[in-house]
């Protein structure tokens, strides 16, 4: 069994990184190269800026290219939770965003012409109790009345339709999400924005970060590099001068496997149609088929932060989830294990918007492959001067109480999320 992501696995390695020393000045400086970084510096170099990313590891390395593979519309939160929290506008709005951040996905493929398997096959959330299945069934009708037409209700008698499991109680379907090769897409967004003109330096993680006379001074370990503008994009950053958004941000760790090649009749038992799925659990599964019919099985299975001892016993526990999932599977063996960090906010909704002259954009809380391409290229709009372009920028983001770095409180929150798995 490997223990690297499937999706880098089975990817090119990306080969245009800029050698030698960073250079000394640019327009911008982009801090990350997952699809939030990328994404922005393709787009900020096409309007003409000169823009240097600085990626701490390998592009898509971190959370980019570590997620389950899902490109899905709609928020990560029910719906009806939201509108009961935010008003029905202010969700409407933001449920919208997500709408058009698949699109741009789909988008920023045609464009740049990047082979990855992109497929709008639709997602399905499970409901893992009957009460779930209500609080989607009002979900549903709120959003099909005003704000998605292009969503179904599955009842209890007609979800062995959708999934070759007993365990659930009819779901929730929304057509306009999609699925994608991760790692194939991510290196396609960089090669597009080395083609406009970015250049990309990876294992060049900041180690100092100052403001001067309106531009940017970035330390890092290959040079460095002044700056009119920044943007962090790096999620759940545990080192560098990030201490402002580490406050803010809970890294959560999310663990994955992927079978061997199933056979087409039994990937048919399991999954019969091309869709994403995610359980309505505190403590959920998200699963899918990938075009070579191997089963894509994750969850946080933990609550912890990743390593390799982690690694594998999530992986035992999200193997035998998925055998008492699906019966069928009792014999199949996995070939691909791994784990990564999910840039957590306490509300789970994602911060964007300006501190201390520096921009930003993160916190997508383990829905944030579409979010991360399509807050990039806005980035790019908002820091060109254009502040209405930003869909999040009523969002305050106060500080986490306590919270100073590495998450102490993780296995408080575990219990808490086991507690409603069970009552609630």
């Amino acid at each position: 069994m490997k223990f690297e992501p499937y999706w880098l696995d089975t990817t090119p390695a990306f080969d245009k990184s800029a050698g030698g020393t960073i250079e000394r000045r640019a327009d911008v400086a982009v801090i990350g190269g997952g699809f939030t970084g990328l994404s922005a510096a393709l787009a900020l170099a096409k309007k003409g800026a000169s823009v240097v990313v600085l990626e701490s590891n390998r592009v898509v390395g971190e959370a980019s290219g570590r997620n389950g593979g899902h490109c899905n519309n709609g928020l990560s939160l029910d719906f009806g939770h939201v509108v009961d929290r935010l008003g029905f506008e202010r969700a409407r709005d933001l449920y919208l965003a997500y709408d058009a951040a698949v699109d741009t996905v789909e988008r920023t493929i045609a464009e740049e012409k990047i082979a990855c398997d992109f497929r709008r096959g639709g997602k399905i959330k499970l409901a893992a109790k009957p009460d779930h299945f209500k609080a989607m069934a009002r979900s549903h009708e709120l959003l099909l009345r005003d704000v998605d037409s292009e969503i179904d209700l599955v009842s209890d008698a007609d979800i062995a339709a959708e999934i070759g499991s007993k365990q659930f109680h009819g779901g929730l379907i929304q057509r306009k999400s999609a699925q994608m090769h991760m790692g194939q897409f991510g290196v396609g967004l960089a090669e597009a924005a080395v083609r406009s003109g970015a250049r990309i330096y990876e294992h060049a993680a900041v180690t100092g970060l100052q403001r001067s006379s309106g531009r940017h001074r970035i330390t890092t370990q290959r040079g460095t590099i002044e700056a009119a503008q920044a943007l962090v994009a790096t999620g759940p950053s545990s080192k560098g001068p990030f201490s402002y958004f580490r406050r803010r941000i809970i890294p959560v760790g999310s663990f994955v496997t992927a079978t061997e090649p199933l056979t087409e009749t039994l990937a048919d038992s399991i999954m019969p149609r091309y869709r994403t799925a995610t359980t309505s659990r505190a403590i959920g599964h998200y699963f899918r088929r990938t075009s070579d019919n191997r089963l894509l099985f994750g969850g946080r299975a933990r609550f912890t932060l990743p390593s390799r001892r982690a690694t594998l016993n999530s992986g035992r526990i999200l193997q035998q989830s998925m055998r008492t999932m699906f019966p069928q599977l009792e014999s199949v063996r996995l070939d691909y294990c791994w784990s990564g960090l999910v840039d957590m906010t306490a509300d789970r909704m994602p911060r964007a918007g300006e501190h201390s002259g520096l921009f930003y954009c993160m916190g997508y809380s383990g829905h944030g492959t579409q979010m991360s391409v399509h807050m990039g290229r806005l980035m790019a709009e908002i820091m060109n001067g254009n502040k209405g372009a930003n869909p999040l920028h009523d969002l305050k983001w106060a500080a986490i109480p306590g919270h100073f770095g590495p998450p102490w409180f993780m296995p408080i929150l575990g219990a808490y999320y086991r507690f409603k798995d069970r009552f609630c």
